[in-house]
Protein backbone atom coordinates (compact mmCIF):
# COMPACT_ATOMS: atom_id res chain seq x y z
CA UNK A 1 0.00 0.00 0.00
CA UNK A 2 1.36 3.27 -0.71
CA UNK A 3 2.44 5.58 2.04
CA UNK A 4 0.23 8.93 1.76
CA UNK A 5 1.58 12.46 0.67
CA UNK A 6 0.56 13.87 3.87
CA UNK A 7 2.59 17.37 2.77
CA UNK A 8 0.26 17.01 -0.28
CA UNK A 9 -2.76 16.81 1.69
CA UNK A 10 -2.24 20.53 3.19
CA UNK A 11 -3.73 21.76 -0.50
CA UNK A 12 -6.84 21.31 0.92
CA UNK A 13 -6.57 23.90 3.13
CA UNK A 14 -6.03 26.27 0.51
CA UNK A 15 -8.97 25.87 -1.22
CA UNK A 16 -11.62 28.01 0.15
CA UNK A 17 -14.70 26.19 0.86
CA UNK A 18 -13.57 22.85 1.01
CA UNK A 19 -13.87 20.90 4.14
CA UNK A 20 -10.42 21.19 5.33
CA UNK A 21 -10.52 25.15 4.66
CA UNK A 22 -13.61 25.18 6.72
CA UNK A 23 -12.72 22.64 9.75
CA UNK A 24 -9.51 24.75 9.98
CA UNK A 25 -11.54 28.23 10.74
CA UNK A 26 -13.53 26.54 13.39
CA UNK A 27 -10.63 24.82 14.95
CA UNK A 28 -8.22 28.37 15.36
CA UNK A 29 -11.46 29.60 16.66
CA UNK A 30 -11.54 27.28 19.31
CA UNK A 31 -7.78 27.45 19.63
CA UNK A 32 -8.06 31.21 20.30
CA UNK A 33 -10.51 31.07 22.75
CA UNK A 34 -8.28 28.72 24.77
CA UNK A 35 -5.08 31.13 24.35
CA UNK A 36 -7.86 33.67 25.42
CA UNK A 37 -8.80 31.46 28.47
CA UNK A 38 -4.76 31.58 29.51
CA UNK A 39 -3.34 28.15 28.06
CA UNK A 40 0.44 29.11 28.11
CA UNK A 41 1.53 25.25 27.21
CA UNK A 42 0.33 23.55 24.37
CA UNK A 43 0.84 20.09 22.28
CA UNK A 44 0.35 19.04 18.80
CA UNK A 45 -0.08 15.58 17.61
CA UNK A 46 0.56 15.05 14.07
CA UNK A 47 0.90 18.51 13.86
CA UNK A 48 1.78 18.63 10.08
CA UNK A 49 2.71 22.14 8.79
CA UNK A 50 1.35 23.69 11.67
CA UNK A 51 -1.41 25.31 10.09
CA UNK A 52 -4.37 25.07 13.07
CA UNK A 53 -1.43 26.25 15.68
CA UNK A 54 1.08 29.34 14.23
CA UNK A 55 -1.34 31.55 12.89
CA UNK A 56 -3.28 32.28 15.70
CA UNK A 57 -0.23 32.18 17.93
CA UNK A 58 1.51 34.43 15.90
CA UNK A 59 -1.20 36.79 16.10
CA UNK A 60 -2.20 36.23 19.91
CA UNK A 61 -1.27 39.48 22.35
CA UNK A 62 -0.15 36.84 25.07
CA UNK A 63 1.59 34.74 22.52
CA UNK A 64 5.61 35.48 24.35
CA UNK A 65 4.03 33.51 26.89
CA UNK A 66 3.05 30.36 25.35
CA UNK A 67 4.83 27.61 24.83
CA UNK A 68 4.42 24.70 22.47
CA UNK A 69 5.64 21.59 21.15
CA UNK A 70 4.72 20.27 17.75
CA UNK A 71 5.25 16.84 16.88
CA UNK A 72 5.45 15.75 13.36
CA UNK A 73 6.76 12.54 11.28
CA UNK A 74 7.12 14.00 7.92
CA UNK A 75 10.39 16.39 7.35
CA UNK A 76 8.53 18.43 4.57
CA UNK A 77 5.96 19.45 6.85
CA UNK A 78 8.35 19.88 9.36
CA UNK A 79 10.33 22.65 7.78
CA UNK A 80 7.22 24.67 6.75
CA UNK A 81 6.29 24.69 10.14
CA UNK A 82 9.99 25.48 11.84
CA UNK A 83 9.98 28.44 9.05
CA UNK A 84 7.16 29.78 10.70
CA UNK A 85 7.64 28.91 14.41
CA UNK A 86 7.73 31.62 16.88
CA UNK A 87 10.26 31.92 19.87
CA UNK A 88 8.86 29.31 22.17
CA UNK A 89 7.65 26.49 19.79
CA UNK A 90 9.44 23.98 19.50
CA UNK A 91 8.61 21.74 16.21
CA UNK A 92 9.71 17.78 16.80
CA UNK A 93 10.64 15.21 13.64
CA UNK A 94 9.44 12.50 15.60
CA UNK A 95 6.37 9.91 15.41
CA UNK A 96 3.65 11.05 17.74
CA UNK A 97 2.08 8.02 18.30
CA UNK A 98 4.72 7.61 20.76
CA UNK A 99 4.21 8.93 24.52
CA UNK A 100 7.86 9.31 23.97
CA UNK A 101 7.69 12.28 21.89
CA UNK A 102 6.30 14.31 24.42
CA UNK A 103 8.55 14.22 27.59
CA UNK A 104 8.88 17.37 28.87
CA UNK A 105 6.18 19.07 27.46
CA UNK A 106 3.38 17.69 29.47
CA UNK A 107 0.90 17.87 30.80
CA UNK A 108 -0.07 21.03 28.92
CA UNK A 109 -3.13 23.29 29.09
CA UNK A 110 -4.19 22.98 25.21
CA UNK A 111 -3.24 19.66 23.32
CA UNK A 112 -4.26 19.31 19.74
CA UNK A 113 -5.08 16.09 18.13
CA UNK A 114 -6.38 17.42 14.50
CA UNK A 115 -6.13 15.35 11.51
CA UNK A 116 -6.00 11.96 14.06
CA UNK A 117 -9.43 10.34 14.25
CA UNK A 118 -9.55 9.58 10.62
CA UNK A 119 -6.81 8.20 9.81
CA UNK A 120 -6.94 5.48 12.06
CA UNK A 121 -8.47 2.54 13.59
CA UNK A 122 -11.72 2.98 15.65
CA UNK A 123 -9.87 1.01 18.62
CA UNK A 124 -6.74 3.10 18.39
CA UNK A 125 -9.17 6.68 18.54
CA UNK A 126 -10.01 4.54 21.50
CA UNK A 127 -7.17 4.03 22.88
CA UNK A 128 -5.22 7.56 22.21
CA UNK A 129 -8.41 8.87 23.77
CA UNK A 130 -7.21 6.82 26.82
CA UNK A 131 -3.83 8.23 26.98
CA UNK A 132 -4.74 11.90 26.81
CA UNK A 133 -4.86 12.03 30.25
CA UNK A 134 -0.91 11.65 30.63
CA UNK A 135 -0.72 14.63 28.55
CA UNK A 136 -3.19 17.17 29.84
CA UNK A 137 -2.74 19.52 32.90
CA UNK A 138 -5.67 19.82 35.16
CA UNK A 139 -8.29 21.42 33.67
CA UNK A 140 -6.75 21.34 29.90
CA UNK A 141 -8.51 21.43 27.10
CA UNK A 142 -8.51 19.03 23.87
CA UNK A 143 -9.60 19.81 20.78
CA UNK A 144 -10.10 16.88 17.92
CA UNK A 145 -11.74 16.52 14.35
CA UNK A 146 -12.67 13.72 12.66
CA UNK A 147 -14.35 13.36 8.92
CA UNK A 148 -18.21 12.50 9.03
CA UNK A 149 -18.72 9.10 6.47
CA UNK A 150 -20.14 6.74 7.13
CA UNK A 151 -20.13 5.28 9.89
CA UNK A 152 -20.21 8.45 12.07
CA UNK A 153 -17.88 7.62 14.93
CA UNK A 154 -18.20 11.33 16.51
CA UNK A 155 -21.29 10.34 19.01
CA UNK A 156 -18.86 7.63 20.39
CA UNK A 157 -15.73 9.71 20.45
CA UNK A 158 -17.85 11.97 22.88
CA UNK A 159 -18.89 9.35 24.50
CA UNK A 160 -15.11 7.51 25.27
CA UNK A 161 -13.84 11.79 26.08
CA UNK A 162 -16.50 11.28 28.89
CA UNK A 163 -15.47 8.12 30.24
CA UNK A 164 -11.94 9.46 30.69
CA UNK A 165 -12.69 12.52 32.45
CA UNK A 166 -13.22 15.05 30.27
CA UNK A 167 -16.47 17.24 29.86
CA UNK A 168 -17.89 18.39 26.72
CA UNK A 169 -17.49 22.59 26.14
CA UNK A 170 -18.05 22.55 22.11
CA UNK A 171 -19.03 20.72 19.17
CA UNK A 172 -19.20 21.75 15.45
CA UNK A 173 -20.61 18.88 13.54
CA UNK A 174 -21.18 19.75 9.97
CA UNK A 175 -19.58 17.42 7.31
CA UNK A 176 -16.58 17.16 9.68
CA UNK A 177 -16.67 17.42 13.69
CA UNK A 178 -14.42 19.75 15.70
CA UNK A 179 -14.62 18.49 19.79
CA UNK A 180 -13.76 20.58 22.58
CA UNK A 181 -13.35 19.02 25.97
CA UNK A 182 -12.19 19.77 29.35
CA UNK A 183 -10.04 17.66 31.53
CA UNK A 184 -11.24 16.59 35.02
CA UNK A 185 -9.71 14.19 35.93
CA UNK A 186 -6.60 13.36 38.46
CA UNK A 187 -3.44 14.44 37.54
CA UNK A 188 -1.75 10.94 35.37
CA UNK A 189 1.84 10.70 34.34
CA UNK A 190 3.52 10.33 31.38
CA UNK A 191 3.98 6.67 30.97
CA UNK A 192 7.51 6.26 28.41
CA UNK A 193 7.49 3.63 25.73
CA UNK A 194 3.85 3.77 24.95
CA UNK A 195 1.97 3.82 21.03
CA UNK A 196 -1.58 4.96 20.92
CA UNK A 197 -1.57 4.57 17.66
CA UNK A 198 -0.56 3.34 14.04
CA UNK A 199 -1.09 6.03 11.10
Amino acid sequence: MEEPDWHGWHTGYDAPGSPLWRRLRVVRAAISDVLDAGARTVVSLCAGQGRDLLPVLAAHPGRAGVSARLVELDERNVRLARQSAPEGVEVVAADAALTDAYAGAVPADLVLVCGVFGNITDADVRRTIGCLPMLCAPGATVIWTRHRREPDLGPRVCSWFAEEGFELEGLTREDFTVGVHRYTGPPRPLEPGLRMFTF
